[in-house]
């Protein structure tokens, strides 16, 4: 599924892309995230693969000026029901300020609307502070803890309304 945003801005437009297989795009982008933000759970190319094969997951690659850019996960919370994750998401830094994150964001609220999911769960750290701050724009509140990841501190959730 493809999707392509216009900026009203005249920023550059970005094409989303969810992912039919794991590529050299996503597992780069992906170990760069993890490098960035010094993941130490991280997710192999086989739990990638997994992700990718469940229909109401999903991994996007945002592309700008055709080349990979940005990335995020959604992964379905079997602890919560009717509710998914957002994992991974990240964008390089010489592409940041064209609105990549929030085009990775509302393609992955959409498609989990559309799987029927009512809640988006998602955990970060302290320092990662544009991060949460992005987070809680867009309507995520603080929540209790709701997995076991060692290196997160921040625990958010969102509930899904109607396509806006």
């Amino acid at each position: 599924m493809d999707s392509a945003i216009l900026s009203k801005d005249r920023k550059p437009a970005v094409r989303i892309v969810r992912l039919c297989e794991a590529d050299d795009d996503a597992l780069g982008l992906l170990d760069e995230y993890y490098e960035a933000v010094h993941v130490v759970q991280r997710d192999t190319p086989a739990a990638i693969r997994k992700i990718i094969d469940d229909a109401s997951s999903g991994v996007w690659i945002a592309y700008l000026h055709q080349k990979a850019v940005g990335c995020v996960v959604l992964r379905r919370l079997a602890s919560v029901s009717r509710a998914g994750e957002c994992k991974r998401l990240y964008v390089r830094p010489e592409a940041r300020g064209n609105g990549i994150a929030h085009a990775l964001m509302d393609t992955l609220e959409a498609y989990a609307r559309s799987q029927g999911l009512e809640w988006i769960y998602l955990d970060s750290y302290d320092d990662l502070k544009a991060a949460i701050d992005l987070y809680r724009k867009r309507g995520y509140v603080l929540c209790e803890r709701y997995n076991d990841n060692p290196q997160a501190t921040v625990f958010l959730r969102k509930k899904l309304g109607a396509q806006p």
